[in-house]
């Protein structure tokens, strides 16, 4: 397994729509495998291969407390589960240090191919909806500052330019 470098906004690689899985092989498994790794690592709770810079329909999450949950999406698609939504606070492991509360839908029905490639269906609310929601929107080319006000993304993406020249400079 290798930890991998997670792209970081306004990185326009972040704007990649990714293409859906033809094959679950080896090389997708050890992508998971990798990809659980440094979720778990930068101490996160969901990561689309499209944050590390592979633009294929892949997610992992684990929202337990205990990273002992871990649940992977190939090829997901989901649908709301009524149209009440709830906003919860954001992070990305792409946009970090930064949180905004973005309204979801509060219940999805998700259908998705696991490690293996076998599908599976799930439906979930609360966080993991939230979860689902936020990664799917990744493999789409969207952050979650794109559901904030054009002035609070702008002063966003000031503060990510100015984290990353001082991550130069040092």
């Amino acid at each position: 397994m290798a930890k991998l470098p997670i792209l970081e906004f306004p990185d326009e690689r972040l704007r990649t729509k990714a293409v859906a899985v033809e094959t679950v092989d080896d090389e997708v498994r050890q992508l998971v495998d990798d990809m659980l790794e440094t979720m778990y690592d930068a101490r996160g709770i969901g990561l689309a291969a499209t944050q590390i810079d592979v633009h294929r329909r892949v997610v992992v999450m684990d929202v337990s407390d205990d990273n002992s949950q871990p649940l992977v999406l190939i090829n997901p698609r989901y649908e709301p589960m009524g149209e009440e939504k709830e906003p919860l606070s954001e992070g990305c492991l792409s946009i970090p240090e930064y949180y905004a509360e973005v309204p979801r839908f509060l219940k999805v029905k998700l259908n998705a191919l696991d490690r293996n490639g076998e599908p599976y269906e799930l439906e979930a609310d609360g966080l993991l909806a939230h979860c689902i929601q936020h990664e799917y929107d990744h493999l789409e080319g969207v952050l979650f500052v794109d559901y904030l006000s054009s002035l609070k993304r702008d002063r966003v993406m000031r503060k990510m330019q100015k984290r990353h020249k001082l991550m130069q400079d040092a």
